[in-house]
This record gives structure tokens, sequence and C-alpha cells, in this order.
């Protein structure tokens, strides 16, 4: 039997978190000193105060965490549910991240306002190229939405090309075209030599030559290519281009880590 102080430090929770739950009927003590009113807590017990910390954790209301014991669901089932809750509180978190990457690089286009972009644009011709291609749908252009979609897309379309017993002949290829309802039609392609086949589980297109596009190269993770494309934006419109049509990221290398990536943008582009 362990005081109300004891069974606290095993816990390794407070005491006046204990008090709390034993008013709600959470946790009630094993014994309570009629002359004392000292609390003592059981050994045993120490299982539902586990079970009730981590639920509570995981987001779940005190109430809820109520009705989850007083179900007596078994240990499988609890397991279950964690694995469920931590599954969706990874996912918040991941989101969170990605949009404070956002954030941090709004807040470096703002505070590089008026200032000449530091990135060498290049005027180039792109020759047509042949590629195997995956399409999928994002709701928007945001960096957090497009992620998702793309990268997905490019794993799918590698592992078909391997089991079709396609070489992928050059860097992969990510372009983007805007929907009447605002989506954005996503397309990952790698540049391959093989003619279309009703059998592949992919198509092959042939990307248009673009006679004459305004090319940046970003290094680092795809995260952070908002900045380099307005750069490149800004620089489109002060030298008196307008666009000519959706922008390519051609990958030039490709690391394990996403800071080591090497990505060309490209933008076709007319004379205004």
């Amino acid at each position: 039997m362990f005081s109300i102080g004891d069974f606290a430090r095993h816990g390794r929770v407070s005491v006046r978190m204990l008090r709390h739950y034993d008013a709600i009927g959470l946790l009630r003590p094993d014994r309570v000193d009629a002359a004392t009113g000292y609390r003592y807590y059981a050994g045993g017990q120490l299982a539902r105060l586990n079970r009730i910390v981590a639920l509570k954790d995981l987001g779940f209301t005190l109430e809820q965490v109520g009705r989850i014991l007083d179900d007596k669901v078994d240990t499988a089932e609890l397991r279950g549910m964690l694995a469920l809750r931590r599954a969706e509180l990874e996912q918040r978190i991941t989101g969170d991240r990605a949009r404070l990457v956002q954030v941090e690089t709004r807040l470096r286009i703002i505070e590089k306002e008026g200032a000449m972009p530091a990135n060498d644009v290049v005027i180039k011709s792109i020759p047509a190229v042949r590629v195997a291609e995956l399409t999928g749908v994002a709701s928007d252009f945001e960096p957090q939405t497009i992620g998702p979609v793309v990268g997905p897309l490019f794993e799918q379309l590698c592992a078909r090309l391997t089991q079709a017993s396609i070489d992928i002949v050059g860097p992969g290829i990510a372009y983007y075209e805007e929907q009447p309802d605002g989506s954005v039609h996503v397309h990952a392609a790698m540049p391959v030599n093989a003619d279309p086949a009703a059998a592949y589980e992919f198509t092959i297109v042939d990307l248009p030559a673009v006679p004459q596009a305004a090319t940046v190269v970003h290094r680092g993770s795809m995260d952070e290519v908002l900045e380099p494309w307005q750069s490149l934006g800004k620089w489109i419109d002060a030298n008196g281009y307008r666009s000519a049509g959706p922008g390519r990221e051609v990958t030039l290398e490709f690391t394990e880590d996403p800071s080591g990536w090497v990505t060309e943008l490209q933008e076709p582009i007319h004379t205004a």
C-alpha cells in the first residue's frame, strides 16, 4: 500500500493530479483512513494510472478517458486505440512543421523585399523530351499540399518503370497545371526511351520544346522552393518578360538528405 505521495512518485504524476482524479471518480484511492482522511493506493492501481496518463497525453479528454476505461477495453484494443491516436498526432505534427517551414520562408522573403534576387537567372531553350509520368491532384499550390502528392507519385513511377524494365535516361521532372476549380494537376515525370503502350501502368508523353525559359538553380529541400520561385517571378517581370506556360522543376541531384537536393526551376517566357 502506498501513501498518495509515494504513489505519485512511482507513477510520475503530481499529488494534485491524483486528488483531482479522485474528485472526478477517475482513480479512487484503494483505501481512505477514516480518522485522518489520508489516501492510500495499491500497487495494482498503477496500471490504471498508466492508461489514464497515456490516453490524456494523446489528446483524449478526462471524460473520454473515463468512458474508455469503464468500458473495460482490453490491452489489445487499447494498444490499437493508442496507435491510431499516435498516428493522428504525428500527422498533425508533420503538418505543423511544414507550416512552420513556410512561415519562415515567407519571413525571409519579406525581409528581402526591395533587394535584387541573389540567384543567377539563365535564359535558355529546353529541348523536347519523352517522359513516362504519373499524375495526381492537389487542392492548391501550397508546398505542404503539393509535396504529399508529388513525392509518392515519383516513388510509384520509379517502381513501375523498374517492373516494366524501362530505363530512366534523365533527371526527374515535376510540373503543375492549374485547373478551373483552383485545384492543381500534378505531374511526376521521368525521361525514357520507350514508346507508349496500353500495358504500362503509367503514361508516356512528349513534353514539347520550350524556345525560351528563365531558369534558376535551387539547392536544398523543396520545402524551401517558394523563395527561388518568387525571385524568378520577380526577375521575369522586372526584365520585361511574361510567363508562357507551366513551370518545371528538374531534379539535377537527389540525395537521401533533402538539404543536398539540386533542382533547376524552369519558367517558359516570352517578351511582354
